[in-house]
């Protein structure tokens, strides 16, 4: 409501100051000094100016009407407000560690980017249960909890760098440490 007020007002040269300038015009260009032709230059730059402020104004106002916005808001929030619950993600929990750790048979046949495809995807999906998890436990469980996540997280990290550069032995001590952190997290739950 203050724009409109703004735009209202007849007046508006305390929002735009005009500047001048203090240089000596040479003998040859002192007559375009005292011409009449200056106030008309610097009400075209007002009324360019005000006819500006009113087109930004309107489009702030009504751009709803203009600009479609469904694209702009759709940002989902499903990491941090699960579209799911807790019986739901301790169901499925299970279900979704074994999938990370059937990753062992494509590391054994040494088969990289099949193990990196299936390390992702099945570890997105655990990662969203135990969050879920997570946040449903009392907040002495949690830190707890939060530190397994991490350690178990972090291997996966490493275990697809690991698979991406072909280096067997790190994969398979990130696989022993993954091996480790899911049942430590899975008695825990």
């Amino acid at each position: 409501m203050e724009l409109r007020s703004l735009i209202l007002q007849p007046n508006l040269t305390h929002l735009f100051p005009t500047f001048t300038c203090c240089v000596k015009l040479k003998p040859s260009f002192q007559h375009l000094q005292n011409n009449s032709n200056n106030k008309e230059l610097s009400l075209k730059i007002r009324s360019r100016r005000v006819g500006v402020l009113a087109a930004i104004t309107s489009l702030i106002l009504g751009g709803n009407g203009i600009f479609r916005t469904q694209s702009a808001n759709a940002f989902e929030f499903k990491f941090v407000a699960p579209d799911m619950t807790v019986e739901e993600a301790l169901s499925g929990v299970r279900g979704h560690a074994q999938d990370l750790l059937h990753v062992r048979d494509l590391l054994e046949l040494e088969s990289w980017r099949a193990a990196q495809k299936t390390l992702r995807q099945s570890s997105a999906i655990l990662k969203k249960d135990i969050y879920i998890i997570i946040q449903s436990k009392p907040g002495i469980e949690r830190a707890q909890l939060r530190k397994l996540y991490s350690t178990l997280f972090n291997n996966v990290t490493r275990l697809d760098y690991a698979a991406r550069d072909k280096d067997g032995p790190q994969v398979w001590q990130c696989y022993k440490n993954i091996v480790v952190a899911v049942n430590d997290i899975l008695s825990r739950i």
